[in-house]
């Protein structure tokens, strides 16, 4: 999701279109290599040979290897049309000569094209058209069930519709809402005991999971809910509940992405040893490309650390591993950050250890 609002951001800054496209049956398109066979399908069985099995020459829905068949069926036939995979992205796939640029960013059977060059983007369709069979051929609007909502600014991503299927199926619709995602009195959250129907809140749990995708506001309570999914307890719902009452209220809340500079800032915090069972700390932080949000982690830490300084470094160093990565598919997607990228940090100690260059490995 890091790759498609940054995609969409530097779109915005050229004024590039962006154009989304969808390819029918696309696991049945890829080229089987294996020798599978399956039962005669059903209402075409040979009667003659029932105990027959037939051989598969092309991959089918069902098989595990389809999705991969199928990735490298469209991949090839974009290279040969000049295309060349991102070493930051492999789902990400770079026309670069001249001065013609095109990104293409696949994401199963989903695609999202931009270029400078309108030309080029209708020449790269006619191509896909006579390899697949392409549907939805329009300027980017829904994508992966993200609105995609042009505005006088920019964009706007939100996830409404997919938020009040959310409450509906919860039956939450009629509920008040609420100001806050979570409860604000930890003495709520004392029944420990089991929730009686573990697939219920596991299923909401994992929906909300996707809604963070546009939703940052959620991120750190959809965290705290998801960590006890294996035996979920009544103090679980009642976060839960709360949150569904907060996205009752703010359903249409998105992420907005603006024209402004193309320069990364990262920004660190920490959650020092407030697991209530681990007493493990929380590792929070976000990245933006200019004004857009593009990157957030809400994490907790693999171990236990003895102070607040410790557990901030300890995140300081998880995040510089990203920083790299999205250094360096901005270089890819041709805006080099030619300055550090600087990382925002409120703990002193940390920041004292961070330029300790006896530590710098």
């Amino acid at each position: 999701m890091v790759t498609i609002r940054m995609l969409l951001t530097i779109a915005l800054h050229h004024n590039w279109a962006v154009t989304q496209l969808d390819i029918s049956n696309a696991f049945l398109h890829g080229d089987l290599h294996d020798a599978v066979y399956m039962k005669q399908p059903r209402s075409f069985e040979d009667a003659q040979h029932l105990q027959y099995v037939r051989k598969l020459h092309k991959s089918i829905y069902g098989l595990k290897q389809s999705p991969r068949l199928w990735f490298n069926k469209l991949t090839q036939s974009l290279q040969h049309n000049g295309f060349n995979f991102s070493k930051a992205v492999p789902s990400v796939l770079l026309y670069t000569k001249a001065d013609v640029r095109v990104f293409v960013l696949i994401y199963v059977n989903d695609i999202l094209i931009t270029s400078n060059n309108k030309a080029k983007i209708q020449l790269t369709l006619q191509h896909l058209q006579s390899a697949f069979r392409l549907k939805q051929l329009s300027n980017v609007s829904l994508f992966l069930r993200i609105q995609v909502i042009q505005t006088t600014y920019g964009y706007l991503l939100n996830q409404t519709h997919y938020a009040n299927e959310l409450l509906s199926h919860a039956g939450f619709s009629g509920y008040k809402p609420s100001n806050t995602p979570a409860l604000t009195k930890p003495s709520k959250l004392q029944d420990k005991t089991l929730f009686p129907d573990p697939q219920l809140l596991q299923k909401l749990a994992g929906s909300l999971q996707y809604l963070s995708i546009t939703r940052s506001d959620i991120a750190f309570t959809v965290n705290s809910i998801c960590q006890f999914m294996h035996q979920p307890r009544n103090c679980d719902y009642l976060t839960l509940k709360r949150l569904l009452c907060y996205i009752k209220g703010t359903a249409d809340f998105g992420l907005s992405i603006t024209r402004g500079s193309l320069c990364l800032r990262r920004y660190s915090d920490v959650d020092w040893a407030t697991d209530p069972i681990e007493q493990k700390s929380m590792s929070l932080y976000c990245t933006f490309l200019g004004p857009n949000l593009i990157s957030w982690s809400v994490k907790k830490q693999t171990t236990v650390t003895r102070s607040s300084t410790e557990a901030e470094y300890r995140s300081l160093s998880s995040m510089i591993s990203e920083v790299h990565w999205i250094r360096r598919l901005a270089a890819e997607l041709l805006i080099p950050q030619h300055q550090e990228t600087i990382i925002h940090c409120d703990n002193t100690s940390a920041i004292a250890l961070a330029n300790n260059p006896v530590l710098h490995a």
